[in-house]
């Protein structure tokens, strides 16, 4: 770029000990990040589900409930708000198991701000299935009105 001095310009190599940034281009990082964040979070849900009960509870619940969506939605977009739902909630719980295990393994002592952080997250999955049983409800209701 004309009259950009080079320390202008994004680094494409380590500075500071950073990595140099990713390119969201085809056969230059695009492809193989998405990839390798496929496969991540296909670990974290196997991760989830096989050390996290309310994971576990929450993965049940939605594969119960997820047959039973197609037979309460008159149309694509309650569906698609019942099912949703479900996902946002699997969502929130993980991101609260994964603060929850950062917070475990910066402090495993007791600590009062872990607590609250704990507890904010926590209440983070609370209202989330507060939302889900909203929609589900409301759902129910239109589905029996009908």
């Amino acid at each position: 770029m004309r009259g950009e001095r080079p320390a202008d310009r994004p680094s494409k190599s380590v500075d500071n000990g950073l990595p140099r940034q990713q390119a969201a281009l085809p056969g230059r990082g695009g492809l193989a990040r998405i990839a390798a964040a496929f496969w991540n979070s296909l670990g974290g849900l196997q991760e989830g589900l096989s050390t996290e009960s309310a994971i576990k509870q929450e993965v049940a619940i939605a594969c119960l409930l997820l047959p039973v969506s197609f037979f309460i939605a008159h149309d694509v977009w309650t569906w698609v708000a019942l099912v949703g739902s479900l996902l946002f909630v699997l969502s929130i719980e993980f991101l609260n198991t994964a603060i929850e295990r950062l917070c475990n393994h910066i402090q495993p002592e007791r600590h009062e701000a872990i607590r609250i952080t704990k507890d904010l997250a926590s209440a983070g999955v609370f209202f989330a299935l507060v939302l889900g049983a909203l929609i589900w409800i409301a759902a129910l209701w239109s589905w029996f009105a009908h």
